[in-house]
């Protein structure tokens, strides 16, 4: 038991050092990017590194995997010069054995993140998206959510704001129906209009509205003054593109909120395929995390004096990247449709780790 936590406590050393050197040089990367768009303007220095920072810890909670193989190969590569990884194999203590705690670590680490970080992560997304509307196109920041089974938006140009809320939208993002607009002054805030139509379509730059009754609220008594339409049409600038994109982007939702996420998704009639495998990949990310520890570690488990530790080093980072690209690969895939979603999330760190197993039992038999 004291050998184990010794172990896991190399292995958390080695992951934090490796995580503070990457998360310096995203955060490096990140701000130089900043101040290229933003720098020159009204934006403080402040400001663009809390941007920078919101952005870089989407990027960091991605490239986990990546890291985990990289502290386990630094943790058994450090054991080995040591001879640290002789003394505990001459003491009795298999490979088999001695990878068990840092494996359970890992997975347990795994569990961790991706109950505790991945939500602020999902926040800082949020944040950074609205920021960087709001910096880019203040005048005609539009957005879009879903509360209930109820699709919500919001339009905007320089002479006010309009909010929309549609009962139900088709796949094509293009018709709505049982549609509500409401028009809002830009300066103070005070509704202008309100509409309702039976059906909206969305078309380039304008929106058809069918069966719609108007109401202009600065009248004494709207309801007397109301309008029944047969057709009517308004200016926008959504697309029915630009509704899909925001509801196909994933990294925005936490993961305790993406069950009723995607339940609303397929109230309103829009794919939840994305959300579906996005959530399938966070339950799989400590799994995929256990695999890369043991990929890791079983490539760097000879002694350095055995010869080609180097190549044993870049193998391992080569195997890395791949492992990580044939995960994003089948996710791809699967999100696609071309593969079941359990396929491609579960195949990759599954077969890492039996191939890491496979490896290790050969090791064992000398």
């Amino acid at each position: 038991m004291t050998l184990g936590l010794y172990v896991v406590r190399r292995l958390a050393l080695s992951f934090a050092l490796i995580s503070s050197v990457f998360f310096g040089m995203l955060m490096l990367f990140e701000v130089v990017e900043t101040l290229r768009r933003f720098g020159g303007g009204d934006t403080t220095m402040s400001e663009m590194l809390w941007i920078s920072l919101l952005h870089v810890l989407a990027t960091f909670y991605q490239i986990l995997p990546l890291l985990t193989i990289l502290a386990s190969m630094m943790l058994f590569l450090g054991l080995a010069r040591s001879s640290e990884l002789v003394v505990i194999r001459s003491a009795g203590r298999s490979a088999m054995r001695m990878m068990r705690e840092p494996f359970l670590a890992t997975l347990l680490f795994g569990m961790l993140i991706v109950a505790g970080f991945n939500p602020i992560v999902a926040a800082a997304s949020r944040a950074y998206q609205a920021r960087l509307a709001t910096l880019s196109a203040p005048d005609q920041l539009a957005q879009i959510s879903l509360e209930g089974s109820a699709l919500w938006m919001r339009q905007g140009d320089a002479r006010g704001q309009t909010v929309i809320r549609a009962s139900a939208v088709d796949p094509d993002g293009l018709t709505f129906t049982d549609v509500t607009f409401m028009q809002f002054e830009r300066e103070t805030g005070i509704p202008l209009v309100r509409m309702e139509a039976a059906e909206a379509r969305l078309l380039p730059g304008i929106w058809q509205l069918e069966r719609v009754k108007r109401w202009d609220l600065r009248s004494e008594n709207p309801e007397r003054d109301a309008e029944t339409l047969d057709t009517l049409e308004m200016p926008s600038d959504l697309t029915g593109e630009r509704i899909r994109e925001s509801f196909s982007r994933t990294g925005m939702v936490s993961i305790w909120a993406l069950p009723e996420f995607i339940r609303a998704l397929d109230r309103a009639g829009l794919s939840s395929r994305m959300h579906r495998a996005q959530f399938m990949a966070e339950l799989a990310l400590p799994v995929l995390m256990g695999a890369m520890m043991m990929v890791g570690a079983v490539l760097c488990f000879r002694h350095v004096r055995a010869g080609n530790a180097g190549m044993r080093m870049l193998i391992t980072v080569l195997a890395g990247f791949a492992l990580f690209f044939l995960r994003n690969f089948a996710q791809v895939l699967g999100e696609n449709g071309q593969i079941p979603l359990s396929l491609a999330i579960w195949t990759p760190p599954i077969a890492s780790m039996l191939l890491a197993l496979g490896v290790l039992l050969h090791l064992e038999d000398g």
